[in-house]
């Protein structure tokens, strides 16, 4: 593959020029994984990072480059190389993928505060696991589930003892993967490409369609299974309650597995939500744009209304800027047996009675802020 920069002036494209890894004096672990440890989207999908240099093998002093989590909760074993992925790099892999394949939920949460202790300045495991899998709370999440662990290869160069094995893994239903990584030079300036060569783009979408097919056949797990239908049976109680009371906030939305559910405000990515969790049930809205700054501009005008807002609600509002999130939001809760259905009666009364008022207590400032959001995008 060739990369080239586009010369709008002249309209004309200036080839970059391919080089090595150690041409450029860049290292596998001071420069590769950091890359890949701050940016691991850069692997085309999201995965969490949780561990660097892994080393908490039992009688071992082996190391595996990074350990991370999909939005799957599977671990995924990441080992890079530079130039040349060498002939052992499969082999050593599955050795890492052998021992993390034990690793309990309890023993994953603590290598994860670990990392962010000691390479983050700290931070809450639990909360950016349950965020990260989009989950309440711990104990609903699913984490390296069977023998669903993962191996993800990167380097410049694929030996073919690799890419036969890795190959040969796929055809064994363990997902593997290859990764090419590739740094070019312009001027003084470096650049990375980083592309899968297996499973090929196109090959991984047909596999994903497959696999996708093969999990709703083979349904959910358990306690997961339990838990979608819970909240299917909840959210259909309370949409049938919406619409007795005639609110139609919700008219066009069906019960979903979700321990939410959403519903546009009129401002776009804005939305009002009910939450229905183990422990607790909310009404919230979110400011969720693509852009953060966009969402703290929104909630920091809203929250200049706080004294009326709370008046008009009846109630005080936790205000959650979150300035470390992309999103910003406001929220109100009370405690609950959320799995208790005989206790579902009186959730689904309070629920209807506050996503009212709550939307009532915003609506008119949801319109100024929508105006107000035209103004300024205009002025800029």
């Amino acid at each position: 593959m060739q990369l080239f920069q586009v010369n709008r002036s002249e309209n004309r494209l200036t080839k970059l020029e391919a080089k090595r890894f150690s041409e450029l004096n860049l290292r596998e672990r001071e420069h590769l994984q950091e890359w890949l440890a701050n940016q691991p989207d850069a692997l085309g999908e999201e995965l969490l990072i949780i561990q660097k240099e892994f080393d908490g093998f039992a009688d071992t002093r082996e190391r595996l480059d990074l350990l991370a989590l999909d939005k799957d909760g599977r671990l995924v074993v990441i080992e890079n190389k530079l130039d040349d992925s060498g002939r052992d790099v499969t082999w050593q892999a599955l050795k890492y993928t052998a021992y993390v394949s034990g690793l309990t939920k309890a023993q994953i949460v603590d290598i994860y505060q670990q990392y962010l202790d000691r390479y983050c300045g700290g931070g809450n495991a639990v909360a950016n696991i349950c965020d990260f899998l989009d989950e309440e709370e711990l104990d609903e999440v699913v984490l390296n589930p069977g023998n669903d662990q993962r191996l993800i290869f990167i380097a410049a160069h694929f030996r073919k003892e690799v890419t036969a094995t890795v190959l040969w893994l796929r055809e064994n239903r363990i997902d593997a993967r290859c990764f090419k990584v590739l740094p070019y030079v312009f001027g003084e300036e470096v650049f990375v490409d980083i592309q899968p060569v297996i499973p090929t783009p196109e090959a991984a979408d047909f596999m994903i369609g497959m696999a996708e097919k093969e999990t709703e056949a083979r349904g959910a797990q358990g306690e997961q299974k339990n838990r979608h239908k819970l909240r299917r049976d909840y959210w259909g109680m309370t949409l049938d309650a919406l619409r007795e009371e005639g609110v139609t906030l919700y008219q066009n939305i069906s019960p979903s597995k979700d321990h939410w559910l959403s519903a546009g405000a009129g401002l776009s990515s804005c939305h009002y939500a009910l939450i229905f969790a183990k422990s607790e049930i909310r009404v919230e809205f979110t400011f969720g744009r693509a852009a953060a700054e966009e969402n703290k501009w929104l909630f920091d005008r809203l929250i200049e209304q706080k004294t009326q807002i709370e008046k008009d609600f009846g109630h005080e509002i936790e205000w959650m800027r979150l300035d470390t999130k992309k999103a910003s939001r406001l929220q109100f809760g009370v405690p609950c047996e959320g799995y208790n259905r005989d206790n579902w009666p009186e959730y689904v009364a309070w629920h209807v009675e506050h996503i009212c008022k709550w939307e009532a207590a915003l609506r008119d400032h949801i319109i100024g802020l929508n105006q107000a959001l035209k103004t300024r995008n205009l002025a800029t």
